[in-house]
């Protein structure tokens, strides 16, 4: 209930989405919590049964009281004439009124001949992690708001972008012969990041126009899709980057974070110079007369340049990858600079790009 209460608004529209759904059939208890555009469903096999039947729980009542309660047997006795509930645990007991499940918002099913993708869970987590932190919040473009899925007949691409900074996970073992794409909005990705099982197992997703629905170990999520056209993102992508750095992951970040504080607050500039086997770093607030400047070794294959980057957002990038090294890889200091771990994983090809700042030489 904890993992499905995250579902729940603390606003709802209709009063009945301030409760979880209890259906009890054939020995198992399906709790569903809903939000009118997400719905997730999870089963729960009991020890004892008498009966068929199902009703609504206010979420807050019967989370606080079992939140607190030791691992033991529980024993939940509801009564269908007067809706009432009394749940029975070693040293006590509680009441508590339930409601009818019959106003409970019924799911949509998925038309047929939607398109089905499977992929393993750790996987999926591990994408949605990555691609999470480059989400926009834009009440005008609410495309870019979610995750794009793009799945063509040569890989699966889960992409974010919030115009400033991009990320590109291909996954090469994850094809179709017909192209197809959807965006999930943010709350069903954040959900989805944190319950899915590092163990492995398979994630399955259907999707058409207008909905989803993901079966996982666990349970069952159906939500509804963002509707509109993602932009062209390969488009966007340099592709002739004869400036290439390598450098050490957790060296850079931490030259990063502390050059970073001596910037100024609204731009949050860092430049860059590279020159030989050697990154500077620096920052400066001329309103408050503070700088910074750090140098860190690395390889480099190019010419010197100077570039700037949002310090905020490159540290973002840094954080959300897992390699011991990364590449970057620039043009001039008036285009995009694409990041890669400086080795990728099986099947996968991880991309993720920075928009330059304008320096004032």
């Amino acid at each position: 209930m904890s993992t499905l209460s995250r579902v729940i608004n603390s606003k709802n529209s209709l009063p009945i989405l301030d409760c979880f759904l209890f259906e009890v059939s054939n020995g198992q208890l399906s709790i569903t919590a809903s939000d009118s555009e997400n719905v997730m469903k999870t089963t729960i096999q009991l020890d004892e049964c008498d009966g068929n039947g199902n009703f609504a729980v206010p979420n807050r009542i019967i989370l606080d009281a079992v939140r607190e309660l030791a691992e033991q047997p529980l024993s939940i006795e509801f009564t269908p004439e007067n809706y009432t509930i009394k749940i029975v645990y070693q040293n006590g007991v509680y009441h508590f009124n339930a409601q009818s499940a019959e106003e409970y918002p019924k799911t949509t099913p998925i038309t047929e001949g939607a398109t089905v993708i499977t992929i393993d869970s750790s996987v999926l987590g591990d994408n949605l992690s990555r691609c999470l932190f480059a989400t926009a919040q834009d009440e005008l473009r609410p495309v870019m708001n979610g995750i794009y899925f793009d799945l063509t007949p040569e890989s699966l691409a889960i992409v974010a972008s919030d115009g400033h900074k991009l990320v590109r996970n291909k996954l090469l073992n994850i094809h179709n012969e017909m192209p197809a794409t959807f965006i999930l909005p943010k709350k069903p990705a954040g959900i989805l990041k944190n319950i899915l099982s590092k163990d492995g197992g398979d994630v399955i997703i259907k999707f058409d126009g207008r909905n989803a629905e993901i079966s996982f170990a666990d349970g069952f999520l159906s939500c509804r899709l963002i509707e509109g056209r993602y932009p062209n993102y390969n488009s966007v992508i340099p592709q002739n980057n004869p400036n290439r750095v390598t450098i050490d992951r957790k060296s850079l970040l931490g030259a990063l974070r502390r050059v970073l504080p001596f910037a100024s607050d609204s731009s949050q500039l860092i430049r860059f110079h590279i020159e030989g086997g050697k990154l500077e770093l620096s920052s400066e607030d001329i309103d408050f007369a503070t700088s910074a400047k750090e140098s860190v070794t690395c390889e480099y294959i190019g010419t010197p340049m100077s570039i700037g980057f949002k310090g905020s957002s490159l540290s973002e990038i840094l954080s959300n990858l897992e390699s011991e090294e990364v590449i970057v890889e620039l043009a001039d200091p008036s285009r995009a600079g694409i990041i890669v771990p400086g080795t990728q994983e099986e099947n996968t090809d991880v991309l993720m790009l920075i928009m330059p700042m304008l320096l004032n030489d």
